[in-house]
């Protein structure tokens, strides 16, 4: 053991490293604290509820894709920036679980049976639906324990961030009326994302 960690005193890295995911958890954080100050302070339009719902499927979309970005990123810049990762993911799961609880509070008040309908008839829905039920068990184990229980198992169940990401382009492509801008943009972002992904198991094979 070395002197600075008998005597409790952090290395110059593992400050900076800690400082860093501060630095994350504060930044994933910050577009809600916007959210709260603008009810708080300014006007939510003349449909608040909406305007809430959207603007926390909106700020899930663009973490999952930072999640996303974390590998081509890292290995393009050279720096150890994935152990991050976990924290902008859980951060993702977050705000997906904000974004369907006012939906199903806000929006529906709980009326189930208007919510199954809702699933069953509206494709955005549905889609937005799965990828929340696809969210759960990636967010129940990212943590070291699940790491080390499912050991290569833990790699294969987190692939299914792929799919959760399709289905949330979709789910917001067929809700987008008017800004189709945003969608082409979040569309090429993830093509590419997952284009590198191909890449690199196709120059691996």
């Amino acid at each position: 053991m070395s002197n600075a960690a008998a005597t409790g005193v952090s290395r110059p890295g593992a400050r900076a490293v800690r400082a860093a995911r501060v630095f994350v958890h504060i930044a994933c954080l910050l577009p809600l604290a916007w959210l709260v100050w603008t009810g708080v302070y300014r006007d939510l339009g003349a449909n608040p509820i909406e305007y809430i719902t959207r603007f926390l499927g909106d700020w899930t979309l663009r973490l999952l894709l930072i999640t996303l970005a974390f590998t081509p990123v890292a290995a393009l810049l050279r720096a150890p920036i994935v152990r991050y990762r976990r924290a902008v993911g859980l951060h993702c799961f977050f705000y997906a679980v904000c974004h369907f609880v006012t939906y199903i509070w806000l929006d529906q008040f709980f009326d189930w049976q208007s919510i199954v309908e809702d699933i069953a008839e509206r494709p955005f829905i549905l889609a937005g639906f799965t990828a929340f039920v696809l969210l759960l068990p990636l967010a129940a184990t990212s943590n070291a324990a699940a790491v080390r229980r499912l050991q290569h198992r833990w790699n294969q169940l987190h692939r299914l961030v792929y799919v959760i990401a399709i289905a949330g382009l979709l789910h917001y492509w067929w809700l987008v009326r008017a800004d189709f801008l945003k969608a082409w943009i979040y569309l090429a972002i993830l093509a590419t994302l997952l284009g590198y992904r191909l890449w690199r198991y196709a120059a691996r094979r």
